[in-house]
């Protein structure tokens, strides 16, 4: 497939009640792992990118470091990739325009972008947000690509007290309602684990919407049952491969 191919199938494969399921990569290696197990699509995760690198998570990582891994993995898999962009390392929307065409110069298909503020504190306001997706909106059209926008914000995972989520819910109704009309194609909401309140953005979302496995989750059956368009595991998959890789080289430690 060529990259508008591979873009269209991955838009295609985000269905509410039959979500896409993107078990996090962070190399050409992970990616072709990922790929031989089945996946359709590949995605990364900022988290696990930056601490392959040895870097920590929070655009820490130098970018261009990241636009290198998506092309060695673009050219080693042959599967549509979305990567996971963070703020797109810039707070100014032709600055995130700019940034996110290196990745469609590359061959990605897609990105994750967040409306946290990543260098300060707090979120952007649901405009400052909006005109930036709109501004990569109206570049990757520029180049005749139906680049996937998945729009993430990041109420809840600020919020660390799961009872105060459903406080939550109207805002994230709003800005997902928002980052639409800016021209977003999917909305995440990392740190949202409640099958009701995920049920509910669902309902409210003309968006697939994209939850995170993470401890206290519903299953990927129950998530697809509550409308999900999307599944992702951020950075568990180089959590749960590095503590592997941990205790073997303890094993073999151990013994000498």
């Amino acid at each position: 497939m060529n990259q508008t191919e591979k873009a269209r199938a991955f838009g295609a494969l985000h269905q509410k009640g039959n979500p896409i399921v993107l078990y996090n990569i962070w190399d050409a290696g992970t990616a072709k792992a990922v790929a031989e197990a089945g996946a359709k699509a590949l995605a990364t995760g900022s988290w696990s990118v930056a601490a392959a690198h040895g870097f920590a998570d929070g655009e820490k990582l130098p970018m261009s470091v990241l636009v290198e891994t998506a092309k060695s993995i673009v050219d080693f898999v042959d599967l549509p990739l979305s990567v996971d962009f963070e703020g797109a390392y810039s707070a100014e929307p032709a600055g995130a325009a700019a940034n996110v065409a290196r990745l469609v110069e590359v061959g990605a298909v897609g990105i994750n972008f967040e409306d946290r503020v990543v260098a300060g504190e707090g979120l952007y306001p649901v405009e400052s947000q909006a005109a930036r997706i709109r501004a990569i909106r109206a570049m990757a059209d520029g180049k005749d690509t139906p680049f996937f926008i998945n729009a993430r914000t990041d109420l809840f995972l600020a919020e660390s007290d799961l009872a105060k989520h459903a406080d939550l819910v109207d805002e994230a109704i709003e800005r997902g309602r928002a980052y639409a009309a800016a021209g977003g194609n999917g909305f995440f909401v990392p740190g949202l684990i409640d099958p009701h309140l995920i049920e509910k953005i669902c309902a409210a979302s003309s968006l697939p919407v994209n939850v995170m496995m993470r401890a206290g989750a519903p299953d990927v059956k129950t998530l697809a049952r509550l409308g999900v368009g999307r599944i992702s595991y951020g950075p568990g998959p180089y959590r749960s491969m590095m503590d592997k890789l941990k205790q073997e080289a303890a094993a073999i430690y151990s013994l000498l």
